[in-house]
């Protein structure tokens, strides 16, 4: 999925650094992804294999991401050596939330 039409008018993230910060998620999740889940229509989670400055990565890129695209709420937990980062959408945005889940799948298949 190289085509980032999925992307949401509502994303402020300017059209250049948006291949950018997709390339970042796609980095994180081929490198450190254990399972994904879909628990709600609305709700993924993700469980990430921890390490040192792993979780700083997590909350700073989900950060980021939520300065650009608010309608994402990132919840990140941690459980023994895995961090959960939870990615809820409200309706509207339910089809960015099926297209980031197959991205996030074709980028790092659970370990």
């Amino acid at each position: 999925m190289s085509d980032l039409a999925w992307a949401p008018r509502s994303c402020t993230l300017p059209s250049e650094e948006q291949p950018l910060r997709v390339a970042e998620w796609d980095a994180l999740f081929s490198e450190r992804l254990t399972s994904l889940s879909r628990p709600q229509s609305l709700r993924l989670r993700l469980s990430l294999a921890g390490g040192e400055g792993v979780e700083e990565r997590v909350r700073d890129l989900a950060e980021r991401e939520n300065g650009c695209c608010s309608f994402f709420t990132f919840t990140t937990t941690t459980d023994q050596d895995l961090i959960h980062l939870d990615i809820a959408v409200d309706r509207a945005h339910e089809a960015v939330l099926d297209a980031l889940a197959a991205r996030t799948a074709a980028a790092g298949e659970p370990r």
